[in-house]
């Protein structure tokens, strides 16, 4: 991807409706140099709207869930997240890909983390070095050179649903413990497709610990 840089003003994107937006993230994914501002600016522009997302927007009071929209002919996963009142992400990575996290419900907050220093194997506490609310239609971006983040549903009685946009997808990725910077792999999971439940399955051979980033 292009680093971010100003764009004309005069040539800003506009998503219409979800459809719409899918539609350009299409034909925006098919060069091979994407600019990150702009993939920003086209996500900005959607005006959230719950009759053209609830179909995929599906719960469960346990834990919150990764729900896919769209593959993007194998250049980016678009999925929906769903977060119960309360429910939190780990401190995690994204196995070196671009990050885009739309707001499409709620408020959600981004907590921030430096790489942990595990210098001789010592272990010590992360260090967070910024915490963001972000609220309705707010559009948050990260990579790996930008650190980890963890994402919560701060509110105790209203869920929250954002949009996620990863380029190139990936289905593991890495969850670090803020106590001790104690890294551990995690595969990543959908717990439904196109708006259809995915079951949820771990086999003996698959110790690997798992998580809806």
């Amino acid at each position: 991807m292009e680093p971010r840089s100003a764009l004309n003003s005069s040539k800003l994107p506009f998503a219409a409706s979800l459809q719409d937006l899918i539609s350009q993230l299409h034909r925006v994914f098919e060069a091979d140099h994407i600019n990150v501002e702009y993939v920003h600016e086209l996500l900005s522009s959607y005006n959230s709207n719950p009759k053209e997302w609830q179909q995929f927007a599906k719960f469960d009071r346990h834990r919150y869930t990764r729900n896919l929209v769209d593959e993007g002919n194998g250049k980016f996963n678009l999925m929906i997240l769903c977060w119960s009142e309360g429910q939190g992400s780990s401190i995690h990575d994204h196995a070196d890909s671009h990050c885009f996290m739309k707001v499409l419900a709620g408020t959600l907050k981004e907590v921030r983390f430096s790489w942990p220093r595990m210098e001789d194997g010592a272990e010590a506490p992360m260090v967070k070095n910024g915490e963001t609310e972000l609220q309705l239609n707010t559009v948050a971006y990260i990579n790996d050179s930008l650190g980890l983040h963890r994402v919560e549903n701060p509110s105790h009685c209203e869920p929250a649903v954002s949009l996620h946009l990863y380029c190139p997808p990936f289905d593991e990725c890495s969850m670090f413990d803020q106590r001790t910077g104690h890294r551990s792999k995690s595969k990543v999971t959908f717990w439904s497709k196109y708006g259809q439940r995915t079951p949820f399955v771990i086999t003996p051979s698959q110790p690997e610990q798992y998580e809806n980033n």
